[in-house]
């Protein structure tokens, strides 16, 4: 156990120290990294259990009844889902016996709310990790400048000393600032990619509702 509390506390000080020999900048980069985790927990959040679905169960589920006439079925289906595929089809739907371009009408209109809704905030993240590493490089030169300005100053037994340890603690900043850049660039990637299959979905479903309605209106 004491063992453990040692390690422990060694860690805790190991990291108070590599952001103290960072300089605030650091601490910028620290928040904004927690910034940009609160933004990916939230887009994951909604992303993943409210505007997504099942897209290709969902449309066959839908293609059921309107091809049992029962479009009112169809329309119940999608009003039970929050999620961003069956707000865009249900629109269709409720224009279901009107003219095809009315029907497209709706369906576009009704893309056109949801879908920056799915994009909410992801641009945030492409900014947030390009931020980091240009603060991490500012921190760097600002260290630099501090360590060259130092060693000027300094006793020439202790230069290379001196010198060294600035350096060191520069790279700090560096490499906190890939370090955000890197986490961030992954998450914005995973979650833009979810945010493309909904935005995908709706394309493909879309064309497919208006094909079903179309023909069964044809077929009348």
């Amino acid at each position: 156990m004491e063992a453990t509390e040692a390690v422990n506390n060694g860690m805790i000080n190991t990291i108070a120290m590599f952001f103290q020999s960072g300089g605030v900048f650091m601490y910028i980069i620290l928040v904004m990294w927690g910034f940009g985790l609160a933004i990916a927990l939230e887009r994951f959040m909604k992303l993943s259990f409210k505007l997504d679905v099942d897209g290709a169960s969902f449309m066959n589920e839908l293609q059921r009844y309107i091809m049992s006439n029962d479009i009112q079925g169809a329309i119940r289906v999608c009003a039970g889902s929050a999620a961003a595929l069956p707000r865009v089809l249900k629109s269709g739907l409720h224009r279901a016996t009107s003219e095809q371009a009315q029907i497209q009408n709706a369906i576009d209109a009704t893309a056109l709310e949801v879908i920056p809704k799915v994009e909410l905030r992801l641009n945030y993240l492409q900014m947030i990790a390009n931020t980091a590493t240009l603060f991490g490089l500012l921190g760097t030169i600002q260290g630099l400048i501090a360590s060259f300005s130092a060693v000027a100053k300094a006793d020439p037994t202790q230069k290379a000393e001196t010198l060294a340890s600035g350096i060191s603690q520069a790279m700090n900043t560096t490499f906190m600032g890939l370090l955000v850049a890197i986490s961030i660039i992954m998450i914005h990637t995973f979650l833009s990619t979810k945010s493309e299959k909904i935005i995908n979905e709706i394309d493909e479903f879309s064309v497919k509702l208006m094909d079903l309605l179309t023909t069964k209106e044809a077929n009348k």
